[in-house]
This record gives structure tokens, C-alpha cells and sequence, in this order.
């Protein structure tokens, strides 16, 4: 299990929940965040408000920290709405945020390099696998996040480095969070029904509290051994 991690987007939701059980397990953990009132409550973490997908920032934490593990749990929250009414500022939003994340810290894991060993996981989403046709560009760019993972690899094989890159893939809404909820409330409302009732779909529901341990389960080399991309529902991890 790692003994000194990261997590990109601590705030809220997975992020979160992913910091609360890595500390419970006695793993030093830098909660990372754009905003430090957000990281408010996270007892023994290492709050740092800073920007990640600013390449500067993100070498220095990285040469600071030295991790062994890596979770980029943040994102935007995407505008809903079908696409036409969109901005094409809203409709690329999770291209210059999350996929950037991804990018600026996979490529510094590689070039610095982390230890051998270490593991950066990226968390992506279903949207990705499926598209989601009224958040714009954000099934593209959570698509490419996983597209990333796998590059990211490739070069960490070929270098004979030891780093694993993983992207985790949620494949329903994440229960309790604000991206979730966000979802849940404008697909129930496009098909005419309730959100509970469009939350049905998902018999085995999936909260932050799980998918954290999805996470752990990763880390700790439990599931997926070898495989750069893993689902994600209520009832576990599988290789996608």
C-alpha cells in the first residue's frame, strides 16, 4: 500500500472520500485543491491550494512529495445542456481542465520519474465509454483521459520505469456527488421522470465512499493486475 500520496481535486466528492480512506489506512496524503476552503475537515492531510494543470506547479509539488501514488480525482462540473446551446467555451471546458490534469501530471511522473513501483491513477468516466450528448465535450475528453493512461504507460514500459498508469472508469453516477446530481437532474428531466426514478437504472448503487475504495483496491495491487483501463459500478472493478 502506498506510504506518501497525492490526490488532485481532495475537495469534494471521490477526491475526498479518496483522501479520507488513504488516511485511515496511516498513508501520508497532500490533499490537493483550487480551493482551500474545500479542503477544510481533512484532519492529517497536507492541504495545498494550487492550480494542477499548471505545469510548474505540478513539477515542484511532485520533486517536494515524492508520491508513490497518484490520484487525479478533479474535474469540471460540465454545463447541461444539448449542444447547440452550448458556448464553445462551455463545450470545451473538460479539455483544458481535466485533460490537461492528466496530462501535465502524467508527463511530469514521466519525466522526473516517480519510483519504481509507484502508481498514478486517473479517474475518468463512463461517459467515456457511452458519450453523454448533453455535457458538450466532456465524454470526449474523459475518453481521452483513458487514451492518456494508455500512452502514459506505454512510454513507463518502454523506459523500463516501474510506474503504473491506470484510468478507473465509473460507469454509472456517482451517488452523493455534485457532478452526480448534476447528471441524474438533467437526464431525469430530458426523459420526463424523477431523478429517482432515472437512478434506478443503477440497482447497485455507487457512492463516493466505493468508488474510493475502487481506488484503494488498485493501489494496494488487488485488482486489475496489468490492465491500464478498469470500470467501475456498484458492484466492483472490472477490466475493461
Amino acid at each position: 500500500m502506498s506510504t506518501q500520496a497525492i490526490v488532485i481535486g481532495a475537495g469534494s466528492g471521490v477526491g475526498r472520500a479518496t483522501t479520507a480512506a488513504l488516511l485511515a489506512r496511516g498513508t501520508r496524503v497532500t490533499a490537493v485543491g483550487r480551493d482551500r476552503a474545500r479542503l477544510a475537515g481533512l484532519a492529517g492531510a497536507d492541504a495545498r491550494a494550487l492550480d494542477a494543470t499548471d505545469p510548474g506547479a505540478v513539477r515542484a509539488l511532485l520533486a517536494e512529495v515524492d508520491p508513490d501514488l497518484i490520484v487525479v480525482a478533479a474535474g469540471v462540473h460540465p454545463t447541461m445542456a444539448p449542444v447547440d446551446r452550448l458556448s464553445w467555451e462551455d463545450f470545451s471546458a473538460a479539455w483544458n481542465n481535466d485533460v490537461k490534469l492528466a496530462f501535465e501530471i502524467g508527463r511530469t511522473a514521466l519525466q522526473q520519474p516517480l519510483r519504481p513501483g509507484s502508481t498514478v491513477i486517473i479517474v475518468s468516466s463512463g461517459a467515456g465509454l457511452g458519450g453523454s450528448p448533453l455535457s458538450g465535450g466532456y465524454a470526449g475528453a474523459k475518453r481521452t483521459q483513458m487514451f492518456l493512461a494508455s500512452y502514459l504507460q506505454r512510454e513507463s514500459t518502454a523506459r523500463t520505469l516501474g510506474v503504473r498508469f491506470v484510468a478507473v472508469v465509473p460507469k454509472q453516477l456517482i451517488v452523493g456527488t455534485e457532478i452526480g446530481a448534476q447528471a441524474a437532474a438533467a437526464y431525469a428531466a430530458e426523459a420526463g421522470i424523477s431523478v429517482e426514478k432515472y437512478m434506478e437504472r443503477f440497482p447497485v448503487p455507487l457512492d463516493a465512499a466505493g468508488a474510493a475504495q475502487g481506488i484503494l483496491d488498485i493501489a494496494r495491487g488487488d485488482a486489475g493486475a496489468g490492465a491500464t483501463w478498469l470500470g467501475l459500478t456498484g458492484k466492483g472493478l472490472e477490466v475493461l
